[in-house]
């Protein structure tokens, strides 16, 4: 990496609580030599947005257990373009059902990471997909 250190905002949209997978890809992300701001659970699209904007981040990596996933991924990526913010690398994970995969992407996600996903993985996804 020869430019800025690369920067992400990860959190959890809405109620599902379930932190333990953000938090590893968090540490891991930190570890790789990110910057990483995390914004926790309970997040509103517009924290997220906003928190992206603050930070000038590349990258926003959000978690999903409970379902809403495509529904929620459908409002947050509008409201990402509606703020000139579609250059930011998204990529989501948790469990996600297979059929849902295409339509997160269709929506703009850059990637989904499944459980079980190594975290190396992500890592080098984000490092091989963010220019600096």
């Amino acid at each position: 990496m020869t430019g800025k250190k690369i920067k992400v905002i990860t959190g959890k949209i809405g109620l599902d609580d379930h932190y333990r997978g953000i938090i590893s890809v968090t540490e891991t992300l930190r570890n790789a030599g990110m910057e990483v701001v995390y914004m926790g659970a309970g997040q509103r699209f517009d924290g997220m947005v906003k928190a992206t904007i603050q930070e000038d981040a590349d990258v926003i990596g959000l978690s999903f257990l409970c379902g809403g996933h495509v529904e929620i991924m459908r409002r947050f990526m509008s409201m990402l373009k509606d703020n000139n913010l579609d250059h930011v690398l998204v990529i989501v994970g948790g469990v996600i059902p297979d059929q849902d995969i295409p339509k997160l992407k269709d929506l703009g996600v850059a990637e989904v990471f499944l459980p079980g996903s190594p975290l190396k993985d992500i890592a080098d996804y984000v490092s091989s997909n963010v220019e600096n």
